[in-house]
């Protein structure tokens, strides 16, 4: 089960973190993956360990804000690779700022990666695949997404990002369903990332403190624990799923 020889995926955001390890796991399961972010040199890192472990890879610095950037990247993976067939939607930031302080460009800022870059990202690959009649496109929210209950201080852009994307995908499920391509989403709780390793950078050390309160199972989560439900919406054994957001939170939306 789950395997993706003779796949290609590209995963946005993967130079560290979930990204790095979606990449990874993809990899594993056999499919030739192009990692792409921002910052090359720590993208190429990722690509690198992923052709230590027997996997292929390519590594490209692409802002997914940026219209031209992403045509031109998806254009020269499926140059080198021949095709594209999945889609991982990682990219995106996280600045908290209460709502009265927040400037318009922070707002833009926000708004622009983590929602407009993956509706760039999500239509440029729905293009390729469409070529295939077969598709998997995997965008990454949150579980502060609206509609479940849980809300940040400091996230009203966060949120309004996360939201649009589980908004956004539900309607890209339906559109692209007959040409063969799926689209779901995923919603992550609390994970050990940089972003969350850190308290106090980007996270304060008292919302932490709040976080574990909630959480059942007491923990964060491994990036590794998002991957492996990255590779079952990847593969053909969630060919019915379409539509849909997973929330893999440790119990935290059900507490």
């Amino acid at each position: 089960m789950f395997n993706l020889k003779n796949k290609v995926a590209l995963v946005t955001g993967a130079r560290r973190g979930m990204g790095r390890a979606h990449a990874l796991a993809l990899a594993k399961q056999g499919a030739k993956v192009a990692v792409t972010d921002v910052d090359l040199n720590e993208c190429a890192a990722a690509a690198e360990e992923i052709k230590k472990a027997g996997g292929e890879a390519l590594c490209f610095k692409m802002d997914v804000t940026n219209a031209a950037e992403v045509d031109q990247v998806f254009s020269e993976v499926v140059k080198q690779f021949g095709r594209l067939d999945i889609l991982v939607n990682n990219a995106g930031i996280f600045i908290p700022k209460p709502a009265l302080e927040m400037t318009e460009t922070e707002w833009d800022k926000m708004i622009d990666i983590n929602l407009k870059g993956e509706f760039l990202c999500a239509v440029r690959a729905a293009k390729e695949m469409m070529k295939n009649k077969w598709g998997r496109i995997i965008n990454i929210a949150s579980i502060a997404s609206g509609g479940v209950g849980i809300g940040f201080a400091g996230a009203a852009h966060y949120a309004a990002s996360k939201g649009g994307i589980i908004g956004m995908s539900e309607t890209l499920a339906a559109e692209w369903a007959p040409h063969g391509i799926t689209v779901n989403v995923i919603g992550p709780g609390a994970i050990d990332t940089p972003m969350v390793r850190e308290p106090g950078k980007e996270i304060s050390k008292e919302l932490m403190e709040e976080i574990m309160a909630r959480v059942p199972l007491k923990r964060v989560g491994r990036p590794e624990e998002i991957s492996a439900m990255v590779v079952f919406l990847a593969s053909e054994e969630s060919s019915y799923v379409t539509g849909a957001t997973f929330y893999v939170d440790g119990g935290w939306l059900a507490a």
